[in-house]
């Protein structure tokens, strides 16, 4: 009877074992939820600088063992700041202030963008959406794309000889005026879909189911009422098909994903993240879709929106769509 009560004890105790460890991670998740500025400042400031100090430390044991990477960043450091003490055409000062700005400007519009700030904030429409749309604009007025090159004065203004140059400027002479910048911004927006990656990496890796985004729960919940055969709504299903594309798919279902207007893409980052999905994977297709493929159809939306003879041209194609592109012609006409 000892034996059997003693095995019966040992058995309980590893089921005991993970329960307890598990309400502990509830209450640290409680603890770190009641952690905020406004609530409690002195202590979160007080973490705050320990987690500072503590990433401070790791990563210069990290760098003490990568001291060829060290060596390699003091000489790139060094030589940057010989070019800039060096007067001459090169001088990287004024390189700053006519290109370094600019790209800051824009990349810093796109990382907006995607991250939102929890404000749905979309720069696109706001200032590169705008933008591309001045410069068709001025091209069709000017019938000539002579302007100065990047970064723009504040007004773009005609050239002088600008009835000497083309007539009508080719849509694509259009988008090549407006590439850089939308690079840039298509760039930044890809860098903003990295915080959800590291996060949901970040808790997978350290095992603490609380510590997941609410986005992963909240999937996990979606699946089990799949399984049961509740009825899903149109968005919930976009959410499941998406997960499912990109855990499926990987590179490729990344790539398609980014490459739409998505404003689910937050889940592809998240989803990524929680099944480890390798960084250069995930932004690698990221920056393809977002700064490539799909700034590309947004720009020739917009050109095509803002060029009366970019539009004429595309309401005469579509009298070539066998059956419908007569009927399609006037309401097409209509919206642009």
């Amino acid at each position: 009877m000892k034996k059997n009560s003693h095995a019966g004890l040992s058995s309980l105790s590893p089921n005991s074992s993970v329960l307890s460890v598990k309400s502990e991670h509830r209450k640290m998740a409680k603890e770190v939820k009641t952690l905020v500025l406004w609530k409690s400042p002195l202590k979160t400031m007080k973490y705050a600088s320990f987690e500072v100090l503590f990433l401070i430390k790791t990563n210069l044991q990290r760098l003490m063992h990568q001291r060829v990477l060290v060596i390699l960043l003091i000489s790139l450091l060094l030589s940057i700041l010989a070019l800039v003490c060096t007067p001459g055409q090169h001088h990287l000062i004024e390189v700053f202030k006519n290109k370094g700005f600019f790209m800051f400007y824009w990349m810093g519009l796109g990382v907006l963008s995607s991250v939102g700030l929890g404000t749905g904030l979309h720069t696109f429409i706001l200032y590169l959406g705008p933008h591309i749309a001045s410069v068709t604009l001025a091209a069709y007025e000017c019938s000539s794309l002579n302007f100065p090159e990047p970064p723009y004065p504040n007004e773009i203004l005609c050239p002088d000889n600008s009835n000497g140059g083309e007539m009508f400027p080719s849509l694509w002479s259009i988008m090549a005026k407006v590439r850089f910048e939308s690079f840039l911004w298509g760039a930044g927006t890809a860098l903003g879909e990295l915080p959800p990656y590291f996060m949901a990496k970040a808790a997978r890796l350290s095992g603490n189911t609380t510590d997941e985004p609410e986005n992963i729960q909240e999937f996990e919940k979606l699946q089990k009422r799949k399984k049961r055969g509740e009825k899903l709504n149109f968005f919930d299903k976009g959410k499941l098909l998406m997960e499912d594309i990109v855990e499926s798919v990987g590179f490729f279902g990344i790539l398609l994903c980014a490459s739409i207007p998505n404003p689910l893409f937050d889940l592809a980052g998240i989803t990524c993240g929680h099944f480890l999905v390798p960084f250069w994977k995930f932004f690698g297709a990221t920056l393809i879709g977002k700064a490539i493929v799909k700034m590309h159809i947004q720009k020739v939306f917009v050109i095509i929106s803002f060029n009366e003879n970019l539009v004429d041209k595309f309401i005469q194609l579509l009298s070539f769509i066998p059956v419908v592109g007569e009927r399609l012609q006037v309401p097409f006409k209509v919206f642009f």
